[in-house]
């Protein structure tokens, strides 16, 4: 409609400033110190609803960060959307492969460098500015509710307590989430799906203080080598993983599944060239798109033991420790899998070490049906601004509570992403196009439209 995209090109530049400032805030769920700006985040997001145009707007606490809440109700006998988001980020680490501070952004080449950019500031901030082009325009045809957290970077621990909570609050009849990404802007899709999370850390011990290499190296498990020995273990020669029942729940995806995916554009080439590798790596059978959406699989996210200073200290450690997380798919289970992967480490630690293995947080697998209103909705959104019809895909990331939003709520979730795979996800340097950023923003209120049509 020319009413929202006159508005939006009017306004473009101050909703660019306000995501900017927002970007400025170092809203690091995981780490304590940043607790104040966590405060300071929510706060500066339950404003900019208040300034979007939200009847109400409130923050509640948790056991841990707060979740901010808005919502706008024209009339009780329309369908209302209830928009997530989450307002945490990533820990900016490495800081010295930023290119700029990760808490400054930047904007280079058409692009937002910053912590959060695309995950999730950027996009959930699109729905702010899109919702609030809809009540200025007097074209808002549905209730819109938003939640927007700030523990989904570590597993969204206390959100259960507040969905469970507040049913009545967030009552809707489809939720809608950018948290994903696209193929492509040339190439449009919609993640149907995403998988689902199991993450633990295994710390293995062996003497009672890290010793002199020299005089005990040799006569002494490391549990660095130990460690090592038992990480590689858990894959066999096709990359296939060894661990007893972990793929027994496993819903392989049908041939004609696997043929649509296949008709997504994919260059090889273009692929290992972003990456900087000269060859891929994965279970073997199956193509890159395959394995990073239809298969389960299992990473090691950290290690450490020893000495890892400037210069040189010969020292066997005491203790290595690493942090490890598979990806399920349906029907997966989060619990069960973490089960298995916590028993599997402790089974297979040899004679000489110590085991212990603990579980930090998980979410299962979703996915949402493509002959829905609401994705029938979003499918008909993007083909109005992109000139397209968008492409079905499964997603490799997690959004631990999609599967609770369901089982609690009772209504179906739809993910309309419009960041890119390249965006450098929890990396440095994370980014996210200006295009994709006011492409969002623009589509949005088609969904709202076309959700609300009978």
């Amino acid at each position: 409609m020319q009413a929202w995209k006159d508005y939006q090109e009017k306004n473009k530049d101050r909703f660019l400033n306000e995501l900017l400032d927002l970007l400025r805030i170092p809203s690091v769920s995981a780490r304590s110190e940043h607790k104040p700006d966590m405060l300071n985040c929510a706060e500066a997001v339950k404003q900019r609803l208040l300034d979007a145009g939200v009847d109400k707007a409130e923050i509640y606490p948790t056991d841990g960060h707060p979740v901010v809440y808005g919502e706008k109700i024209i009339d009780p006998s329309k369908p209302t959307v209830l928009v997530y988001g989450h307002y945490d980020v990533q820990p900016p680490d490495p800081l010295e492969l930023w290119h700029s501070g990760p808490f400054d952004p930047v904007i280079k080449d058409g692009k937002i460098y910053a912590r959060g950019s695309a995950d999730d500031k950027g996009q959930f901030y699109m729905h702010v500015k899109a919702f609030e082009t809809m009540i200025q325009t007097n074209t808002l045809p549905t209730n819109v509710k938003f939640i927007i957290e700030g523990e989904e970077e570590i597993g969204s621990p206390n959100l259960a307590k507040f969905v469970t909570t507040h049913k009545d609050l967030l009552k809707a009849d489809v939720i809608l989430i950018s948290d994903t990404a696209m193929l492509s802007l040339d190439t449009p899709s919609i993640d149907i799906g995403v998988r689902g999370l199991s993450y633990i850390e295994v710390e293995v011990t062996g003497p009672n203080r890290d010793l002199h290499s020299g005089v005990y190296g040799g006569a002494v498990a490391n549990p660095i080598t130990i460690l090592s020995r038992m990480i590689a273990s858990c894959h066999d020669e096709n990359n296939h993983i060894t661990i007893p029942g972990f793929y027994d729940d496993v819903v392989e995806a049908t041939p004609e599944e696997r043929k649509l995916m296949a008709a997504a554009p994919y260059n090889e080439e273009e692929y290992k060239k972003d990456l900087g590798v000269t060859q891929l790596w994965g279970e073997k059978g199956y193509t890159t798109n395959e394995r990073t959406g239809i298969r389960p699989t299992l990473e090691l996210n950290g290690i450490w033991g020893g000495y890892t200073g400037e210069g040189a200290k010969t020292v066997l450690p005491s203790k290595a420790t690493a942090k490890i997380s598979a990806r399920l798919v349906p029907n997966q289970s989060a619990e069960k899998i973490t089960e298995k992967l916590l028993t599997y480490f402790i089974k297979i630690a040899p004679p000489g070490v110590t085991v212990k293995a603990e579980e930090h947080h998980g979410g299962e697998p979703y996915m949402t049906p493509i002959d829905s209103k609401a994705y029938k909705a979003a499918a008909k959104a993007i083909e109005a601004t992109f000139g397209k019809a968008p492409i079905p895909v499964r997603g490799g990331g997690s959004i631990p509570i999609c599967a609770l939003f369901e089982k609690e709520l009772g209504i179906k979730i739809v993910f309309m992403g419009f960041g890119l795979d390249s965006d450098n996800l929890h990396s440095p340097n994370e980014k996210y196009g200006l295009v994709n950023f006011y492409k969002g923003i623009e589509t949005i209120p088609y969904f709202h439209k076309f959700f609300a049509e009978k």
